[in-house]
């Protein structure tokens, strides 16, 4: 069916976690996280910007990303995003099935204007996230 552990870059990883829970982040590791991650800067040019040493920037994105790690240990935001996203892929893919199968047979106790609204109801869902 679909797989229990869910396979994902570190840089799909770092942009969930940070949009899950980047508000969970003060400011200043937000700023940091931001200036790294985002803005794509390195240690020195972080330092100068804020006036630190290039070890507490380190230091400082290190925590931050500990802190991330940690609200999705406990919380499993993404993890359960992910595999509802999967969960609603493969509903999709079954409704299209179905579609197809509905057209070469003949008409079942579900029609097509059923499994539209399904398969509706699923973009729904998946926009919700």
């Amino acid at each position: 069916m679909f797989s229990g552990d869910l396979l994902m870059n570190d840089l799909t990883k770092r942009a969930l976690y940070f949009d899950f829970y980047g508000v969970l982040l003060t400011e200043k590791q937000k700023e940091i996280y931001d200036l790294y991650y985002q803005q794509d800067l390195s240690f020195g040019e972080i330092s100068e910007i804020r006036g630190v040493s290039r070890e507490a920037v380190f230091d400082l994105l290190k925590r931050t990303e500990e802190a991330l790690a940690y609200y999705e240990s406990k919380l499993r935001l993404v993890q359960k995003y992910q595999l509802s996203r999967e969960i609603i892929k493969e509903i999709t893919q079954k409704i299209d099935e179905l579609k197809n199968t509905e057209e070469k047979t003949p008409p079942s106790m579900y029609g097509k204007k059923d499994l539209d609204q399904v398969a509706g109801l699923l973009r729904k869902l998946d926009d919700s996230w």
